[in-house]
């Protein structure tokens, strides 16, 4: 039997996401023994790689990097599931979106700054305009919504997709997702 490849992306979120996928606890095991982790924040390969089964992104699209890096997962991606509340909605992230980059970049790097204050050119990816959630940049397959979402929410939605079914939303929500 081929083992589904799983991965998971991390873009402009806080990590909780990832938490709770870790607070799976030993269902993990049950659910790797179905599948291989292929790409993740939690292990080390530095490339996203081809004909990955489904992805879990957590996070909303905020800057040029989390553009790019959610199109070439999309492309290598054969389920994507938007993966808590800034993948779904924007959520926290979202709220500079009233204010616009320069006003923002202004406060944090300039306003609120004592010595060298400066807005860096370097290091820090370029942000969009507009901090979005994943389905607005990308085709989604499957939404967990939640902020976090329940370990519970996660694993039964993972139980679905390796058993080839699509996960029912409003069950998710029922176990605090």
């Amino acid at each position: 039997m081929n083992k589904k490849r799983i991965a998971t992306v991390w873009l402009d979120g806080c990590s909780g996401c990832h938490m709770s996928f870790l607070d799976m606890d030993e269902r993990l095991i049950e659910l790797f023994q179905q599948a291989d982790l292929v790409y993740s924040p939690l292990v080390d390969p530095k490339e996203f790689p081809e004909n990955v089964d489904i992805t879990l992104v957590e996070g909303a699209v905020s800057s040029e990097e989390d553009l790019h890096k959610i199109q070439m997962v999309r492309a290598n991606t054969k389920i994507l599931v938007a993966f808590g509340d800034c993948a779904v909605t924007g959520n926290v992230p979202s709220m500079r979106n009233p204010f616009g980059v320069n006003a923002v970049l202004q406060r944090a790097y300039l306003e609120n700054v004592t010595l060298y204050p400066q807005v860096p050119r370097e290091v820090i990816p370029a942000l969009c305009e507009r901090v979005r959630p994943v389905h607005e940049v990308v085709k989604v397959d499957v939404f967990i919504p939640g902020c976090p979402p329940s370990a519970e929410a996660i694993y039964l939605a993972l139980t679905d997709l390796l058993a080839g079914r699509i996960p029912d939303t409003a069950k998710l929500t029922r176990f605090g997702a």
